[in-house]
């Protein structure tokens, strides 16, 4: 077990010291972890155990306030969660997804398919060794980029955003280049698009099944604009050139070959040689050549990267997301429409995505949505609408016992309709022996969503602080995000109405350490400028 004393009391000072005395006052959240060890079971420890969580939080995560208790606790919990599956290697630290082994797990029981998440929320943690190891770890020292669809560049160059840490990432621009073109290599159609097999996604038993799927090609698209910034960044102008030209042709080909113009609707394109799957593609009637007759939730996550052209009418693909017979649940958004014939299709295995709502794909949306808000003039989504999902997503983090009891919760897969966690209770009634493998599941992000999405922080390479809070205009009287590590420096942003609250104005305000760098009477855009040495 890491042993936190140390580094963490340095950790802390060094925050404070930074900051000119924090907004918050920190321990009031000590209870929330209190009763996070107090009711949990300890079962598999890495790196950091529960006795020292409060501690390692307290000197490395950002502290948030709101007048929602439960998006609050939520966060805080998903910051104790995620500290559980920092694991200590003799290759340095890494970053799992199930805490106790899995088989099809590579070295030291990690998996690439959530590791995009796994950097989202992690780049936000003020010790900088846990990913400064688990980014090499993938090229140099036995991970398997390969294993499952991975926007490994991406990964990389939106963790530089937070940091600033430009050594690190130009060092492994080698690296991010020879894995893509190990993609193209497997993965690449002479067409020019690529194709994947669903469970090779994470997307065991999707109605749409296997293709040109908008994961894979979003992904290659998000890893190809992130290599060509890391090239300019190191200087290699020529790299760059070839990868700027790579995004591209393959968002051209994306729009033109994978929207489904009728449907309105990014979707799978059947193709031929792309592999078996588990026997699911005879959940829809179409042929090589075809778009699959189901939306399902990956439609988003050209978002998610930038993908579609701004003003081109891709926008209305956002309609569903609320539609009762699209993505609509209580517990959703829904992996595929409900409007379709195949919709919670029974299978025997416990891993689906013919319906079920899954956290990896919620945060995938998530970050998509707030990205479109930010970043695309159009009037299909507002800020209410992240909000909502966000508290749909929220309420879904609950177990409830079978003494009637509720916990905090993050496990795999939910019932759109009960939150019921179903792969567990599959697991559970077949009586397997890895029937509580998903508890504390690492699989997705929430911390991000909040920073990034609700508080607003939209990190960027210069030294220019930019926030959008997707929080509607006269919903809450407060909040506060406090003690970011951010480019060297450490941020708070705060929402005051009244300034009563935090005693530091009224309105949205932002400071860099003890000085004031943007301010507004009202919720909304601002930018502020850090001072550099």
């Amino acid at each position: 077990m890491f042993s936190t004393g140390s580094m963490i009391a340095g950790l802390a000072a060094a925050v404070l010291g930074a900051s000119g005395g924090p907004a918050l006052d920190w321990e009031r959240f000590r209870p929330y972890v209190e009763g996070f060890n107090r009711n949990d079971r300890e079962t598999v420890v890495n790196a950091i155990d529960n006795a020292s969580a409060w501690e390692w939080m307290k000197a490395n995560i950002p502290f948030f306030e709101c007048p929602e208790k439960e998006i609050e606790e939520i966060y805080y919990f998903r910051w104790w969660t995620y500290r559980k599956h920092i694991r200590q290697t003799p290759d340095g630290f890494v970053v799992t997804e199930f805490l106790p082994d899995v088989p099809w797990a590579k070295k030291y029981n990690t998996i690439d398919c959530p590791a995009g998440h796994h950097f989202r929320e992690g780049r936000w943690i003020r010790e900088p060794r846990y990913l400064d190891d688990y980014s090499p770890f993938w090229f140099r020292k036995g991970g398997d980029p390969l294993q499952y669809s991975f926007w490994a560049a991406d990964s990389i160059y939106q963790r530089y955003l937070v940091t600033g840490g430009r050594d690190l990432t130009c060092g492994l621009l080698d690296d991010l280049v020879q894995n893509y073109g190990e993609w193209e290599k497997k993965h690449l159609l002479e067409s020019g698009i690529f194709w994947q097999i669903d469970s090779h996604e994470g997307g065991e038993f999707s109605i749409g099944g296997n293709g040109c799927r908008p994961m894979i090609n979003a992904y290659m698209y998000g890893d190809a604009g992130a290599i060509a910034r890391i090239a300019a960044l190191a200087g290699q102008e020529k790299t760059a050139r070839e990868f700027r030209d790579k995004a591209r042709r393959l968002k051209r080909l994306v729009q033109e070959k994978l929207w489904d113009k009728e449907a309105r609707f990014f979707k799978t394109l059947r193709a031929e040689g792309t592999g078996g799957d588990y026997g699911n593609t005879a959940e829809t009637d179409c042929k090589p050549g075809d778009l699959v007759d189901v939306r399902e939730i990956f439609g988003y996550v050209p978002w998610y990267f930038h993908l579609p052209d701004r003003g081109k009418g891709y926008e209305s693909a956002w309609k569903q997301l609320f539609d009762r017979q699209g993505f609509y649940a209580p517990y959703g958004p829904i992996s595929a429409e409900r409007r379709h014939r195949k919709f919670m299709s029974p299978h025997a295995h416990e891993c689906l995505w013919n319906g079920p709502s899954w956290p990896f794909s919620t945060s995938q949306t998530l970050t998509a949505l707030a990205n479109l808000l930010s970043d695309y003039p159009q009037k299909v989504m507002a800020k209410k609408d992240y909000l909502e999902l966000l508290h749909t997503y929220t309420r879904s983090h609950r177990l409830r016992l079978p003494d009637g009891s509720i916990l905090p919760w993050i496990d795999e897969n939910l019932h759109p309709d009960t939150g019921e966690w179903l792969a567990r209770s599959i697991l559970h009634k077949a009586g397997r022996p890895d029937r509580d493998r998903g508890k504390d599941y690492n699989h997705s992000t929430f911390c991000d969503l909040v920073i990034t999405g609700l508080a607003g922080l939209r990190p960027r390479p210069d030294d220019i602080v930019e926030v959008n809070p997707l929080v509607p205009a006269g919903t809450w009287d407060y909040f506060c995000l406090d003690g970011i590590p951010y480019h060297g420096s450490t941020l708070t942003v705060l929402y005051d109405r009244t300034g009563g609250r935090y005693r530091r104005g009224k309105g949205l305000r932002v400071f860099a350490g003890s000085r004031e760098i943007a301010a507004s009477p009202k919720l909304g855009r601002g930018r502020g400028k850090l001072e550099r040495p």
